[in-house]
């Protein structure tokens, strides 16, 4: 857990070029983009590029998003970069959550070799996934206090995400969003199959698809309204000052569904990084993101009694398999991880669903 993952095989200086051909076209014949670098900690899905960017209207801290180059062993099979860009904005500006402030959207492929989008750059700590912060650091070694705080706040912007009414309109780049719809858990479970197939139909994980047979046998009865979620709620998404959300990060999993998706993704990304301590002798954090208390503080928050956790909990294993299994299958392909004999030890947290089999 201790080397970066590699996520890219672009240059960064031919990407520095491009980019500041880019930026004249659309600020003028003065900007200058400075030099590029990547993030080290998180994030090993869609390509990040920090810069800083300069035009006769100022200096501007930038982030720039970029589907991942095909030869570098895509995450996911596709990237909407025009959703993320939307749902962003979105949130921003109707949720109040403190989503950075979308700046440009490139449709046209040709200028970076692929659609990209640009967003200012927010200053805060992220609790890391390399390593993970339950092995240590500023979030790990604050007081029970602060920590309570962050955890609360955290849920705080998930809430308040749910809490907005959108109209069908808004949410047309993730799909149909009907008054008192309840189809987007189907819709979902039904895309993360076929997202499934695609990563790993060449090699099959015999977990994985035990999991998807768990699923349709403990359905829920009503799975609620459906709302826009986030998608990839977890506090490795979020920048914090003074343990206070200050930029929500990572919209590419945004969909149209109940609410305990986000809920379920929340507690059990944690579980995932608390288990990984464990596994390495060490304490973690087991007082923090707990099932009873982010449920508690969501309910105070919005009124909503979350329900059927034992289902979306499974879903949510399931779908970080899915996920890790993918990445996993990338380090093999940058030669940084063996192919191992038993599919079902490309999951990580391969236990963690086996326990959750047993329910």
């Amino acid at each position: 857990m201790t080397e970066q993952m590699r996520t890219s095989t672009r240059d960064l200086a031919e990407l520095r070029e491009r980019a500041s051909r880019w930026l004249r076209g659309r600020v003028g014949g003065d900007a200058t983009v400075s030099e590029l670098s990547r993030p080290s900690g998180n994030g090993m899905s869609s390509e990040t590029l920090f810069f800083t960017a300069t035009w006769a209207a100022g200096t501007r801290r930038c982030v720039a998003r970029l589907a991942p180059a095909a030869e570098a062993v895509p995450v996911f099979p596709s990237y909407d970069l025009r959703a993320q860009f939307e749902v962003m904005r979105l949130a921003r500006e109707k949720a109040g959550i403190p989503a950075p402030r979308p700046l440009w959207f490139e449709p046209d492929p040709a200028p970076l070799g692929t659609p990209f989008f640009v967003m200012e750059r927010a200053e805060g700590d992220v609790p890391p996934d390399v390593m993970p912060y339950t092995f240590g650091g500023w979030l790990h070694d604050a007081s029970p206090g602060d920590r309570r705080r962050l955890q609360e706040a955290s849920v705080g912007l998930v809430a308040a995400l749910h809490e907005t009414p959108y109209t069908g309109q808004e949410v047309a780049v993730l799909g149909p969003l009907a008054p008192g719809g309840t189809d987007g858990l189907r819709a979902h479970v039904e895309a993360q199959r076929a997202y499934y197939r695609w990563a790993h139909g060449a090699r099959p994980i015999p977990m994985l698809e035990r999991a998807f047979d768990w699923l349709g046998s403990h359905w829920p009865d009503d799975p609620g309204p459906d709302v826009l979620t986030w998608g990839d709620a977890r506090i490795g998404n979020v920048m914090y000052r003074d343990f206070t959300p200050v930029a929500v990060l990572d919209w590419e999993m945004a969909a149209v569904g109940p609410r305990e998706l986000d809920l379920s993704w929340m507690i059990f990304l944690h579980r995932f990084f608390q288990d990984l301590a464990v596994t390495m002798g060490l304490p973690g954090m087991p007082d923090f993101m707990r099932r009873d208390d982010v449920c508690q503080k969501y309910c105070e928050i919005t009124g909503y009694e979350p329900r059927d956790l034992d289902f979306y909990e499974m879903y949510a294993a399931l779908r970080h398999g899915v996920i890790m299994a993918r990445v996993w299958q990338r380090r093999i392909h940058f030669g940084e991880q063996p192919m191992p004999d038993d599919p079902d030890d490309l999951v990580l947290h391969r236990a963690a669903i086996e326990e959750l089999l047993t329910r």
